[in-house]
């Protein structure tokens, strides 16, 4: 059996001092080596063995926070790993004390097709580091070769209603085949669009109308929010159907990232998939004719082993299951805490399936730094995440 450990890290705006990523915003070096200290510091006590960055707009300077947690875990093993002159000698305290560095281990990064480099205006992409190194080539996926055109229709009729189209994603998705032990994990790292408003700047416009809080428009705000919400949840579906594409191999999938919105909004849910029906026997079918014309034993079973086999498992709901708590937040805005960054599995990894090939064991949250300033006594550190990261550590099944 093999253990692995796999988290996602929202980093919140990694980019080197003096630098301006957003209007008016960059860190000086004072702010840019707490940062790289902080963060190394995280990956340093995560130790984990596959990580899915979100926010870098820099690959090096995710470079210099690798260097600095592996020069720390370097000085932290020579400290504390058994030897004949340390009183610590048991396998079970090596095992929590040993840390792995990350010197030999691969790093796949994406940047942002949206990024044009210009200060101010500057746009992050992703990147995933594995110590196991990647089978293929990391595959990129923000430019559609062809607009995705989702038709409406009008309700109550089979008119058509116009569509939504979609040319690129807001951020990219980032694919990597990591060998894990003698298997390979399709792993997908994404960061969907955000719940912040999508406004247009009429032509020859400064800035949008929306964006004048001083002549505040509530319903252009909230026409704002909807755009967005139409683009995360198209966002998904590109990501659902990449999901799709590897499932329909056979392939185990995982999937992690910042989904900026929560597990039973309908973004996440277009990501995992449905939920499989009770019974499809109680259901009317589709094309029924009377009242009792419903789908058949044998149709209940065939549906309900096809809405499983692509469903995704939520590694938090396992964990809950598993341990009784009530409580995970890996966000806080305006004094409420959410989880809106997740870790997905198929159903390769879910125990009770009677194929899997491994299982969850345990499921960790970094989010002791994560407050909001709602409050007097919660001061906010900009410089820190404002994600919490989360880390699921699974057994992998040795092939027979």
């Amino acid at each position: 059996m093999t253990r692995f450990t796999i988290a996602s890290f929202n980093v919140k705006n990694l980019i080197r001092a003096d630098r301006e990523y957003y209007k008016f915003q960059s860190y000086t070096p004072e702010e840019y080596a707490w940062k790289l200290d902080w963060m190394a510091d995280q990956l340093l006590t995560m130790n984990a063995d596959i990580v899915g960055f979100q926010e870098i707009f820099e690959e090096d300077a995710l470079h210099d926070v690798i260097a600095e947690t592996d020069r720390r875990g370097h000085q932290a093993n020579a400290a504390n790993i058994p030897d004949p002159s340390k009183r610590y000698h048991r396998k079970a305290i090596f095992q929590k004390l040993s840390y792995d560095a990350y010197d030999t281990a691969s790093l796949a990064f994406a940047a942002n097709a949206n990024d044009s480099g210009e200060p101010g205006a500057r746009r992050p992409g992703l990147a995933t580091l594995s110590r196991f190194g990647f089978v293929e080539e990391p595959e990129v996926i923000q430019e559609l070769d062809q607009p995705l055109d989702i038709p409406m229709s009008a309700l109550g009729g089979d008119e058509e209603a116009g569509f939504y189209s979609l040319r690129r994603l807001s951020r990219p998705i980032l694919k990597t085949r990591i060998p894990i032990g003698k298997r390979a994990v399709t792993v997908f790292n994404c960061h969907l669009k955000s719940k912040l408003g999508e406004y247009v700047r009429p032509q020859g416009a400064e800035f949008a109308p929306e964006t004048v809080l001083t002549a505040y428009d509530p319903a252009g705000r909230a026409l704002g929010a909807l755009r967005s919400a139409l683009r995360r949840m198209a966002e998904a579906w590109v990501l659902r159907c990449a999901i799709l594409d590897e499932m329909d191999q056979g392939r185990p999938v995982m999937v992690l990232g910042d989904f900026n919105d929560g597990e039973h909004a309908v973004s996440s849910e277009i990501v995992s998939g449905e939920l499989p029906f009770r019974n499809y026997s109680w259901m009317l079918r589709h094309d029924a004719r009377h009242k009792d014309d419903r789908y058949s034993t044998k149709e209940n079973a065939k549906i309900t082993e096809a809405v499983d086999r692509v469903r995704l498992r939520s590694a938090e709901k396992m964990f809950l299951r598993k341990s009784l708590r009530d409580v995970v937040y890996t966000a806080a805005f305006g004094g409420v805490h959410e989880s809106i960054d997740q870790i997905y599995m198929s159903r390769h990894f879910d125990p009770l399936y009677d194929k899997s090939i491994g299982e969850m064991i345990y499921f960790s949250v970094f989010n002791d730094h994560l407050t909001d300033g709602s409050h007097p006594e919660a001061p906010y550190n900009k410089l820190a995440s404002d994600h919490g990261q989360i880390m699921a550590h699974m057994h992998l099944n040795t092939p027979g």
